[in-house]
């Protein structure tokens, strides 16, 4: 059996294209937060995401932060370069 391009091409028609984001929870900082996200090219800690969104960078706020940010990694919008170091998903 012989697949050729017109065979694939046929089989990928039939499926839908994955060009859409990820659903993301109903919270208003996530849009936010990506949007941090899309203006730096490297890797981000809690506590730059949270000073980025201009909130006062209190500890148990930071720490809600970075449970956002680890929520957005179980999404596989987010990756965790280090321990507490995220960056967008490539």
């Amino acid at each position: 059996m012989t697949i050729n391009r017109k065979t694939i091409t046929a089989l990928a028609d039939r499926f839908p294209a994955q060009t859409a984001a990820p659903d993301l929870p109903e919270h208003p900082d996530h849009p936010r937060i990506l949007a941090v996200f899309n203006e730096v090219t490297g890797p981000l800690r809690a506590r730059d995401v949270y000073e980025a969104l201009d909130h006062e960078p209190l500890p148990k706020n930071i720490d809600g932060t970075r449970a956002k940010l680890k929520r957005l990694v179980r999404l596989d919008v987010l990756t965790e370069a280090d321990a507490g170091s995220f960056t967008r998903k490539q």
